[in-house]
């Protein structure tokens, strides 16, 4: 599951936001990888150096998966489930000439290597995307991404049986299956949903009018299948309004993703487990700053990216996300 938006406020601000919908438990912790961090990737056929120091979410898995994150040079990325449709380049170990990434470390590779959207859709036609089974849910997991710049680029990845598809997102938006480009057909079947209420109208002598406010939402999905999330949330990202500050136009950014998060028990999985919201998060690309709030734990925190840190040769943990929810009184 899972679903992502690229808002750009009036007053200059970018933020990259997203649902991290999983059916199995997370631990989520936020790290930072500084800048100068060498790791090998996990076929250990190369060694990757990182050009920017980047703040992410992941979980520690042998070695970090990062589900998204953001680096010093305001470009930021994240993972979304992508089943039926993501098909990987074949492993092949005897060509060392070309760098394989897999599409589990595709997030911490485009974070420790790219300042933004263009210079990583250059790359990415040079390498090798294959999968690998994780140690989660054991299996090779379909994956997306969509990234964004603190310049306003904001781009879809997508590697299918079509080959790799790097692809200029305009609406700002992405959920899983089908690929992007179905997503952005469908939206022409709700060209008539507005925010401005309906007008009472006459069928031959017959008065009609609204029953209340919202008549012209009608028509837009309510269910949470990856196209009716994805048509909610371009609607509502297109026509909330955000404020001319940041902690408004935040709360903003978190009131339109509550529109397609997942309470418990709402849809089960064939493993009868609940596929839901384990936490929301929200970057300003402009300020390199992570917003984020859990499932058991509404509480907006804020951590701003640190640029300095003494030692290169690890990744650092700022903590773990999840924290039992207090009540003021």
């Amino acid at each position: 599951m899972c679903t992502a938006i690229n808002v750009k406020t009036q007053f200059g601000s970018i933020f990259l936001g997203r649902t991290m919908d999983f059916s199995y438990p997370l631990d989520p912790q936020l790290y930072v990888v500084p800048k100068g961090y060498e790791w090998n990737n996990q076929l250990n056929t190369h060694t990757i150096k990182a050009n920017y120091t980047f703040m992410g979410i992941g979980q520690d898995i042998s070695p970090i998966t990062f589900a998204d994150g953001v680096n010093e040079m305001g470009f930021a990325i994240a993972v979304l489930y992508f089943p039926g449709y993501a098909v990987y380049d074949p492993i092949d170990m005897q060509d060392r000439r070309t760098l394989s990434v897999t599409a589990l470390e595709m997030t911490k590779f485009l974070l420790s290597t790219c300042a933004n959207v263009d210079q990583a859709a250059k790359l990415l036609k040079t390498i090798r995307i294959v999968g690998i089974e994780d140690p989660v849910t054991q299996s090779i997991a379909p994956l997306h991404w969509i990234m964004a710049d603190k310049e306003g680029a904001c781009c879809v990845i997508e590697k299918t049986e079509k080959g790799l598809q790097v692809m200029n997102n305009p609406i700002g938006v992405l959920s899983n299956s089908p690929d992007f480009l179905w997503h952005m057909t469908n939206l022409r079947n709700y060209m008539n949903v507005t925010p401005t209420q309906m007008e009472a109208i006459k069928w031959n002598s017959f008065s009609l009018t609204p029953f209340g406010q919202g008549a012209g939402t009608f028509g837009l999905p309510g269910d949470y299948t990856p196209p009716s999330r994805f048509v909610r949330a371009a609607f509502l990202k297109s026509h909330t309004i955000y404020p001319n500050n940041q902690s408004e136009a935040v709360a903003a950014c978190f009131h339109v993703m509550e529109s397609v998060s997942i309470p418990k028990g709402i849809v089960i999985t064939k493993r009868k487990t609940s596929d839901y919201t384990q936490y929301t998060a929200f970057i300003d690309l402009v300020t390199s700053r992570y917003f984020f709030k859990t499932y058991d734990n509404s509480e907006i925190i804020a951590v701003q990216l640190p640029l300095y840190s003494q030692n290169k040769d690890q990744i650092i943990s700022l903590g773990k996300l999840i924290h039992p929810i207090t009540f003021k009184h």
